[in-house]
């Protein structure tokens, strides 16, 4: 079942760029856009990232909590996160299994080639724990300012 706005958001428990678990209930009573990417330090990836580190005190004094999910490793992700100076916690989810459980995995095209990948997607989650809002086929550039203006935040 595809997941829509209206409908609870699946709960997941991954490790995060410090080698600690997160799990979306932790969370229970902020807002969360939940950003699914493909790869840490490739062009569009670093992109979205730079932009919600640029626009990140915008959301946080909002009181919207950032996560990022990828499939690369927590390693990766603390050179990528240390390297970009990101605020926010990158989930590592080897083996896809919370994309999977999002539906952000499936059939992708790069230089005429078919692969499975990272759609990428982003879920605004209320505080109740409820998907609010459902991006798919997200522009890297302009992400990050236009969930601030969907949020009304400037």
């Amino acid at each position: 079942m595809p997941i829509t706005s209206g409908i609870p958001a699946p709960d997941f428990k991954l490790l995060d760029d410090t080698n600690s678990p997160r799990s979306l209930a932790d969370y229970r009573g902020k807002n969360i856009v939940l950003y699914f990417y493909p790869k840490d330090d490739t062009p569009g990836c670093t992109k979205e990232a730079c932009n919600f580190r640029d626009d990140y005190s915008a959301f946080d004094e909002a009181g919207i909590v950032i996560l990022g999910v990828s499939p690369d490793s927590v390693e990766s992700h603390v050179k990528f996160k240390k390297k970009f100076q990101l605020q926010f916690p990158l989930l590592a989810d080897e083996g896809h299994k919370v994309c999977d459980l999002y539906g952000v995995w499936g059939p992708k095209k790069f230089m005429g080639k078919e692969y499975e990948g990272v759609l990428r997607t982003t879920f605004l989650i209320d505080t109740d724990g409820n998907i609010k809002k459902v991006y798919e086929d997200v522009r890297p550039a302009e992400h990050s300012r236009k969930l601030l203006d969907d949020l009304g935040v400037s």
